[in-house]
């Protein structure tokens, strides 16, 4: 079967942009691996009318919906291989037989891998005590001992803004000291800073108690925060010569207003195609890549 639309990935802006082209009496075939980008976390805070909700509750219920929709397929594996074509694109899923799927339009929506710093102690605690957004996780650490870990010039903004919710230390792990603006800036929001290197997190994981530094101070903490660099997922945009470009954390995909890439007929959403990393940002990407295909279908490509 030749869909109007595959989508790769389905977390919350694939499952967004499927929602739009269902409604749009589209035929919509969504691939996913069942591995979300946010699958660490217990809860996901902060979006409309989910908050506190598991993410994979929070999938599955918008899975179950989309369901509901005769024309939608789900294909529960990966996609391998991506080929573009005259009239569209033919994806290959991974393991036996390398089933090809083929549809007139796509979007990208496959999400992105955190590189943890390969510190003792946080990768058991991702997602539970060591994070990123606190937005999503930092009323729930509110009024307890923070801390920011630096990994590059944007944690600097981090921490700046980190004390909102509690006493906040910012660790330079070793590091040179931000310059005296920042420096400047972080003491009046009554940031400390701490230079020495660190040795690892302790207390009974997921739980943290506090960050063990290389001179042998143990550091009280409830939760520490870090920025950690990104990457792709998944080698298809580069298979169909998607354009880059540099985020603050790593690649992105380059996409225009209406989220198509630099590729006619390919579009991309969510936090592979936006610097901002938001569960509610992915899924208002993945609605206007779904709308903005379906238009594409109707009007043509430039529309």
């Amino acid at each position: 079967m030749r869909y109007d639309a595959i989508i790769i990935g389905g977390g919350y802006a694939g499952l967004s942009a499927a929602m739009q082209l269902a409604r749009g009496t589209r035929s919509v075939c969504v691939i996913d691996t069942g591995a979300p980008r946010n699958r660490f976390a217990a809860a996901s805070h902060g979006f409309f009318g989910q908050d506190g909700m598991p993410p994979r509750e929070m999938i599955a219920g918008a899975r179950a919906k989309l369901a509901a929709y005769p024309n939608v397929r789900f294909v529960d594996a990966e996609a391998s291989a991506a080929e573009a074509e005259e009239a569209g694109f033919t994806i290959t899923l991974a393991g036996e037989g390398e089933e090809r799927l083929s549809a007139r339009k796509m979007v990208l929506a496959f999400g992105i891998e955190d590189g943890l710093p390969d510190i003792p102690g946080v990768r058991e605690r991702w997602g539970e005590t060591v994070l990123h957004c606190p937005y999503c996780h930092g009323y729930e650490f509110l009024g307890r001992p923070l801390g920011v870990l630096s990994l590059m010039p944007l944690s600097a903004h981090q921490a700046a803004l980190i004390p909102d919710w509690g006493p906040t230390t910012f660790f330079l792990n070793g590091g040179e000291l931000p310059d005296e603006e920042t420096r400047a800036r972080l003491a009046a929001r009554k940031v400390t800073i701490e230079p020495a290197p660190v040795a690892g997190l302790e207390g009974e994981a997921p739980h943290l108690a506090g960050i063990r530094l290389a001179d042998g101070r143990l550091v009280e903490l409830a939760a520490l925060y870090l920025a950690p660099s990104t990457s792709l997922r998944s080698p298809i945009a580069g298979q169909l010569g998607c354009a880059l470009e540099d985020g603050p954390f790593g690649p992105i995909i380059r996409t225009d207003a209406m989220k198509m890439t630099s590729v006619p007929g390919l579009y991309a959403a969510g936090d592979i195609a936006s610097a901002r990393h938001n569960a509610t940002f992915a899924s208002a990407d993945g609605v206007m890549a779904g709308a903005s295909v379906h238009h594409a279908l109707i009007f043509g490509a430039a529309a």
